[in-house]
């Protein structure tokens, strides 16, 4: 009972208001870490050293030397392993932490300009969709694609339907690259996607869908296709592809991008998942 006590700190030095914000603090941190983890393959990663440390203690319990030692040599190794297969997925982290973006979600901020920047969307999809025009459109969310903008032309353009879809007209300079929208805008055209290395079932999808995988593969970017063979619409998100969207599917996910809060009127209790909303 004295080495509890002894351990634990007196409340007696601590108000109440303290404790509960260091908790939810604490709380909040390992949670969005938890979802950036399960939005990322860090998770195969995770399970891998969960799996290691189990063997290790393991071990260390029964007595068995040789594997124990082994795996104190294998340690150091495992961590120059970690930093240079995972080096894309830490620097977005950091990049995340340094922007902000860690702990809110991405929105469409402002209903009037939220909502907007979708019907332009949705309208020019639809319209290059009816022509057969190749189209890739990519939607930044949480992680910074400054790298891949970059490798574009910068524009830094109002969203219009008819920009847009000028942007993959086949006379276009911009119509094989990508467009890339940030913050309700037209941050660059033509820009060069990273292509997926996973095996694609169907041998029919070219390179735009290749690269709208890729892309979703190492970000959590929203990417649409535009078929320029069959005018079929589709959805890259989470290193998954979704084919044969109608307009309709299409605006449904948009829409799960928005929400009408203004900025600044998120709460704290918006991290805390089993908290549910007031009844109204």
């Amino acid at each position: 009972m004295h080495l509890i006590e002894s351990l634990l700190p007196s409340l007696s030095t601590y108000s109440w208001i303290a404790i509960a914000f260091d908790f939810v603090i604490v709380y909040t941190v390992v949670y969005r870490m938890m979802v950036w983890i399960m939005d990322t393959h860090v998770e195969s990663l995770v399970r891998g050293l969960l799996v290691i440390l189990v063997v290790y203690v393991g071990s260390h319990v029964l007595g068995l030397a040789t594997l124990n030692w082994l795996l104190e040599k294998f340690a150091t190794i495992l961590v120059v392993l970690v930093i240079v297969i995972f080096q894309p997925e830490l620097r977005r982290f950091l990049e995340r932490i340094g922007s902000g973006k860690l702990f809110s979600p991405f929105v469409l901020e402002g209903s009037s300009q939220g909502i907007a920047v979708i019907k332009h969307i949705l309208r020019s999809v639809e319209l290059l969709s009816k022509e057969k025009v190749g189209a890739l459109i990519v939607i930044e969310t949480g992680a910074n694609l400054s790298e891949y903008i970059r490798s574009g032309i910068a524009l830094n353009a109002t969203i219009s339907t008819e920009l847009l879809a000028a942007l993959f007209w086949s006379k276009s300079p911009t119509h094989d690259g990508a467009v890339i929208i940030r913050d309700h805008e037209i941050a660059a055209a033509g820009c060069l996607l990273p292509l997926s290395d996973s095996t694609i079932q169907d041998r029919r999808l070219g390179t735009r869908h290749r690269a709208a995988l890729g892309m979703s593969e190492i970000s959590d970017a929203v990417v649409i296709i535009v078929s320029e063979e069959t005018g079929t619409i589709s959805l890259a998100e989470g290193g998954s592809l979704t084919r044969y969207l109608t307009r309709e599917a299409l605006e449904a996910r948009l829409f799960d991008l928005y929400r009408e809060e203004q900025p600044g009127s998120a709460s704290i209790f918006d991290f805390l998942p089993w908290f549910g909303k007031s009844p109204s």
